[in-house]
C-alpha cells in the first residue's frame, strides 16, 4: 500500500494516515517533544479514534505495548494532539511540537504498567526525535505539563526517571516527603510568589500573584505528576519546593553546557 509520506525515523514499522492535521504555523519546526497516553481500553480503538475525522485529533506516532510503532502524520506538518495550554510563555504547543501517543489505559484503567518492550521503543524513537531536531532535554514534556488541570497524562505511573537514562528528558532524583512548612491552596504572599515563579521559569503557564489558587495548584500537581509522582495532592511542601530548585539547577547546567 502507497502512502502520501515516508516515514521519518528508522524506528517507525508502519504508516497509518490521520486525516487532523494541518501546516504548522509560524515557527521553523517543532522544539518539543509531547508524551501521551491514549487512555483508552486498546491500541486498535485509540488508532480508528486517531485516524477518524470525527474525532478532530490526531498524533505523529503511536506506540503499542509489544513496541510497534507507527506514524501517522509527517514530523514537518502540525498534529492535533496538544489542545489549549502553553510552555514558556507561548500557546499553539501543537505549531511547536511532535506528539507520540503511547497505548495504556492511563488513569481510567487504574494507571497500568507501561511494558518495557514499549518504553525502549519510546525512548529509541525520542532520542531520534531528538537528535535530529536538536530538541532541549527540559522540552521533553508531557500532556499534563502543558495543560496542567486539564490533562493528567501520561500520568505519574510513567517512568520519566528511566527515560532520562535513556537520553531522554530532564530528570533529577525527588526529594523524599518530609514533615515542615508547606504551600496549599488558600495561601498568599511572598513565599508563594516565589514558588509561582520558579514554576514559570521552569517553563509552566503560570501568573506570578502571589496566591495560591486553584490554577497554582493544577500547575503544583502536574510538576509532581512528572517529577515527584509518589505522591501527587497539589500541596508544595518542602521537597516538591527543594525537587523544584535542583530541577532548575539541573536545566540551567544542562543549557549551559549545550551552548559550549
Amino acid at each position: 500500500m502507497s502512502h502520501s509520506f515516508k516515514a521519518d525515523s528508522p524506528n517507525v514499522d508502519w504508516i497509518e494516515e490521520a486525516v487532523n492535521f494541518g501546516e504548522r504555523r509560524g515557527v521553523d519546526g517543532p522544539d518539543i517533544l509531547l508524551l501521551h497516553y491514549t487512555g483508552m481500553d486498546s491500541g486498535d480503538g485509540a488508532l480508528k479514534w486517531l485516524c477518524c475525522e470525527e474525532s478532530g485529533v490526531s498524533c505523529h506516532y503511536l506506540i503499542f505495548e509489544d513496541g510497534r510503532t507507527l506514524q501517522m502524520v509527517p514530523e514537518r506538518l502540525r498534529a492535533h494532539h496538544a489542545g489549549a495550554g502553553s510552555w514558556e510563555g507561548r500557546e499553539d504547543v501543537n505549531s511547536r511540537s511532535i506528539g507520540i501517543e503511547i497505548v495504556n489505559g492511563g488513569h481510567p484503567a487504574g494507571l497500568p504498567e507501561f511494558p518495557p518492550e514499549q518504553m525502549q521503543a519510546v525512548a529509541d524513537l525520542s532520542r531520534d526525535i531528538i537528535k535530529r531536531h536538536g530538541i532541549a532535554a527540559h522540552r521533553v514534556l508531557g500532556h499534563s505539563d502543558i495543560a496542567p488541570g486539564r490533562k493528567v497524562d501520561p500520568g505519574e505511573a510513567f517512568d520519566w526517571s528511566w527515560l532520562s537514562q535513556q537520553g531522554v528528558g530532564l530528570w533529577v532524583e525527588p526529594v523524599e516527603a518530609a514533615s515542615g512548612l508547606f504551600l496549599q491552596e488558600g495561601d498568599a504572599g511572598d513565599p508563594v510568589q516565589a514558588l509561582q515563579g520558579m514554576l514559570e521559569l521552569y517553563g509552566y503557564g503560570l501568573e506570578c500573584g502571589g496566591n495560591f489558587d486553584r490554577k497554582t495548584r493544577d500547575v503544583v500537581e502536574a510538576f509532581q505528576r512528572h517529577f515527584r509522582p509518589k505522591r501527587v495532592d497539589g500541596v508544595a511542601d518542602i521537597a516538591t519546593i527543594a525537587t523544584l530548585k535542583a530541577l532548575l539547577d539541573a536545566k540551567l547546567l544542562k543549557n549551559g553546557s549545550d551552548s559550549m
